[in-house]
């Protein structure tokens, strides 16, 4: 089944109660929005989706890579899989690997992503050498 959000038909609640956490289970929402800040210097954008549904078991991400591809992202205590080629979209037809890390994910995805992470690697390791002088 293939989804895909227009802006009448908003399935996230206006209120935040959804997404809580609860005694020890990780809301995938902030885990989403911590994804999201950790790399978004490595890709053309990337949000968190508004229009998919969220819960604390399940958060979907948007990216466009440097190459501008986009995908739609599904994050779970299993990992990180692409579920759709677009944003906002979730094809059941799809059927990706998960990955551990968004490091992994995008290294698979994504030569700019290697590039620019790797160039900001060597950018924080020279700052490291000239702060050590």
């Amino acid at each position: 089944m293939e989804v895909d959000c227009q802006p009448e038909e908003t399935l996230v609640s206006s209120s935040d109660e959804d997404c809580i956490d609860l005694g020890g289970v990780k809301d995938m929402r902030l885990e989403a929005e911590a994804i999201v800040n950790d790399v978004l210097f490595a890709v053309a954008q990337m949000h968190v989706s508004h229009c998919l549904n969220c819960a604390l078991d399940v958060a979907y991400i948007n990216v466009e890579t440097k190459e501008r591809n986009q995908y739609c992202l599904e994050l779970t205590e299993a990992g990180l899989r692409v579920v759709g080629y677009a944003f906002d979209q979730v094809n059941e037809d799809v059927n990706t690997q998960y990955h551990e890390t968004v490091y992994s994910l995008l290294d698979s995805l994504s030569p700019g992503y290697r590039e620019a992470f790797g160039n900001a690697l060597l950018q924080r390791l020279e700052r490291l050498k000239q702060n050590g002088r």
